[in-house]
Order: structure tokens, then C-alpha cells, then sequence
């Protein structure tokens, strides 16, 4: 079926036209992610990379820009941030909230406006934190100012148009151009890790049970993504009869349904933005050298570094942006609204604010499975990387990056068939 579906899109012009746009900004930005940033020699960064679980993670994000410390060795992070610290000042300040709620596209648009122009300091930041993390590390020279300043100019534009071509993809093409990138970085990063860990096998045969156990995680891991992002309760929804004039009108019965994990991927996505933030802040402050300041951040870094820490405060920003993420795109009340104006309501509820309240129960319990798949998806790959010792597939397979891949694989297959089946209609 699914591959009926492919070619069927090859035929269609239109949507031709999209895929194939897609394909190109994906050839772009793999350019882009292989162009280093000037006077930087990136030959020690692949140890370094291996032994930090946090820069490991985002690097595989950024499609290994970010260790070949590419124009776009950022990736979408800087991006990321400005729209999880937006999406957190409209729970603190009406105003914003207003806007976000109530006007709109014009007002979503305006929010998307900021996230923009906050995107840019956020990226200076991040770039002049990483490469003064590097320097410190010995793994890049001493920069000159001239220099520095050189490669964070670079760094911030590169990261400015690798969110114009996301935004671009969700305009022009199919499905959302942020997940589709980070998406794109991802599988960027399979076939050296399957090279990696075919050298790894011939030089140790003996780790073969290693493999085949974390294969077969891997296997049941996507099964689990698939069964949680299909995953939905259905309310029961009844429709009272209208007569209007000579015909009647609603009398049927219907289903609400509810998703297991609303947010999809975002969770994720936003958490690892944030545990990276304290870490980018802690260095700007370390690099400074002002005493205290400086010892205070230099343990902050070593805190992020410690397995323990990162496991549990990585679940728990993850669970808790579940909620969060789920409570902003989702709201019971506006739907208990609609309900009531379209004359639906819940069998034994009465219409309402008891309506809301109903479906904000049902949605607490299931949200609370789907925050706990996703908190513990975000830190099986440290735990199965204990139990095998397997690093080449460290991030790839077993969490995170294949939640993310079967998730945008997911999404995006149902967007093709909804254009598909709209031309079937209007065809018809």
C-alpha cells in the first residue's frame, strides 16, 4: 500500500514538486553541515565527541555538523530554544498568552516573529560557548578576537538560514520543516555507524550476542514508538436531532479521540535545548575566570557531566514538557465549547465546563503512559549502552533518534495521504 502511495505522488505534479523540493533543501544542508567554519582544525573533535553523551546527542541532531564544526554546526538548537523560552513567557505574562491564544494566525505569527529575532543572541551564545569549551579542552589553538568573532558571525548566519530552509519545507513542501531536518541530520549519521560498528565487530567477534541484543531492542523499541504515536482513546460523542425546515439534521454517535502522546517528539526536542543551555552558560562564565563565578560554573559543568544527573533530570524535563507542551496545543475547554455549539455532547456528562473537565481527566491519565514511554525512550540508549558497551549506535538506535525518525516518518506519511486523498475527491 504504502509504496502505491509512493508512486502515486510521482504522478501527481503538484505534489512532485514538493517532495522534490524537500530532497534539495536536505542536499543543501548536508552541503552545509560538511563546510567547517575558517582557521579551525577539527581532527581531535571525534574523541571528544564520543566521550561527552550530551554534545554526542546533539551532534548526531545536527547530522555531525556540529563535529566538523560546520557553518551550521548549531543546527536548529538555537531556534529550538528561542521558541521553548517564548512558549514559557506566555504562561507568565497575559499579554503574550493573548496573543497567542486569541489573535490567531496574526498573533502566532507575531510569537514566530520574536522566536526569530531571539534565535540570533541565542546563537552567538551557544557558538561562543562551544568554542570556548573546545579551547579550554585543548582540542582547538588559541582563536584570535579576530577570529572568534569571525566564526560566531559565521555560526549565528548559518543557523539563521537553516531555519529559513525549515520554515521554507513547511511552506513549500511536505510536513514540518524543523522535524524533517533534525530528521535529515539523523539519518545523515546511520551509514557511518553502521561502518563503525561493522569494524568494531570484525576486530571483537565475540560481541555478537551484544549486537543481536541490541538489535532486537532496537526492534522493540520501534514497535513501542508505533503502537504509543497510534496509540488513542476514543470518547464516545452523541449528536442531538435538528429539524430544520423539511430535514433533520445529528442524531448520530460519534468518537473524540484522544492521542496517548499529543506532543510527539517536541518533549525531546525541547529538553535537550534546555539541559544544553546551562551547560553553554556555565562555560561563557568559566571562560571569563572570574573566581568564584568561574569555580560555581566549573561545577555546574561537571554536575551535566555525571550519568546519574543527566539520566534522571533528562527524564523528568522531558516528562514535564509533555505536559506542558500538551497543555498549550491542546486546551479541553475549546472543545467542550465547539461540542456544545455543534449540539454534541459525552453520554452521563453534562455539557460544558463539566465536558472540559471530563476531557481533561481522560487526557491527564493517558498523557501520564505517554510522558512515561517518552522520558524512559530518552534514556534507554545510556542503560543499553551500559549493558552492551556498543558505542557506534549509541544515539542512533535504542531512543531518542529513532523516536524522532519513526515519529517524522509517521507524520509525514500521513500528510501524503491526506493530499492524496483530497485530489481522490476533488478528482471525483
Amino acid at each position: 500500500m504504502w509504496f502505491k502511495n509512493f508512486l502515486q505522488v510521482f504522478k501527481i505534479p503538484d505534489l512532485r514538486k514538493k517532495v522534490l523540493f524537500v530532497l534539495g533543501v536536505f542536499v543543501v544542508f548536508r552541503i552545509m553541515a560538511n563546510i567547517p567554519i575558517p582557521g579551525i582544525d577539527t581532527s581531535r573533535l571525534k574523541e571528544f565527541f564520543a566521550a561527552n553523551q550530551m554534545l554526542g546527542l546533539l551532534n548526531i541532531f545536527t547530522g555531525g555538523a556540529l563535529s566538523r564544526l560546520s557553518i551550521v554546526m548549531l543546527g536548529l538548537g538555537p531556534y529550538i530554544t528561542a521558541v521553548i523560552i517564548l512558549q514559557l513567557l506566555t504562561m507568565i505574562f497575559p499579554q503574550l498568552e493573548r496573543m497567542y491564544k486569541e489573535e490567531g494566525e496574526a498573533g502566532r505569527q507575531k510569537i514566530n516573529q520574536y522566536g526569530r529575532i531571539l534565535t540570533v543572541p541565542l546563537a552567538a551564545l551557544q557558538c561562543f560557548a562551544m568554542l570556548t569549551l573546545f579551547q579550554r579542552q585543548g582540542i582547538i589553538g588559541k582563536m584570535s578576537p579576530l577570529l572568534l568573532a569571525e566564526s560566531i558571525l559565521t555560526v549565528v548566519a548559518g543557523s539563521i538560514f537553516l531555519m529559513w530552509l525549515g520554515e521554507l519545507i513547511t511552506e513549500k513542501g511536505i510536513g514540518n520543516g524543523i522535524s524533517l531536518l533534525i530528521f535529515a541530520g539523523i539519518v545523515a549519521r546511520t551509514p557511518m555507524s553502521i561502518y563503525q560498528s561493522y569494524i568494531d565487530l570484525g576486530g571483537n567477534p565475540s560481541r555478537i550476542p551484544s549486537y543481536i541484543f541490541f538489535f532486537a531492542v532496537a526492534l522493540i523499541i520501534i514497535a513501542g514508538v508505533v503502537l504509543i504515536n497510534e496509540g488513542r482513546r476514543n470518547i464516545p460523542v452523541s449528536y442531538a436531532k435538528r429539524v430544520r425546515g423539511m430535514k433533520m439534521y445529528g442524531g448520530v454517535s460519534t468518537y473524540l479521540p484522544l492521542n496517548v502522546n499529543p506532543a510527539g517528539v517536541i518533549p525531546i526536542i525541547f529538553a535537550l535545548s534546555l539541559m544544553l543551555l546551562p551547560g553553554m552558560v556555565a562555560n561563557f562564565f568559566s571562560a571569563l575566570g572570574i573566581g568564584v563565578l568561574a569555580s560555581i560554573a566549573e561545577g555546574i559543568n561537571d554536575l551535566f557531566q555525571n550519568p546519574w544527573v543527566y539520566g534522571i533530570l533528562y527524564f523528568i524535563l522531558v516528562f514535564a514538557f509533555t505536559y506542558f507542551y500538551t497543555a498549550i496545543v491542546f486546551d479541553p475547554k475549546a472543545i467542550a465549547e465547539n461540542l456544545q455549539k455543534m449540539g454534541g455532547f459525552i453520554p452521563g456528562i453534562r455539557p460544558g465546563e463539566s465536558t472540559a473537565q471530563f476531557i481533561k481527566y481522560i487526557l491527564n491519565r493517558i498523557l501520564f503512559i505517554g510522558a512515561t514511554f517518552l522520558g524512559a525512550i530518552a534514556i534507554l540508549p545510556s542503560i543499553i549502552q551500559g549493558i552492551t558497551g556498543i558505542l557506534a549506535f549509541r544515539f542512533l538506535i535504542g531512543g531518542t533518534a529513532v523516536l524522532i525518525v519513526v515519529s517524522v516518518v509517521l507524520e509525514t506519511m500521513k500528510q501524503i495521504k491526506a493530499q492524496l486523498r483530497m485530489r481522490e475527491y476533488e478528482t471525483f
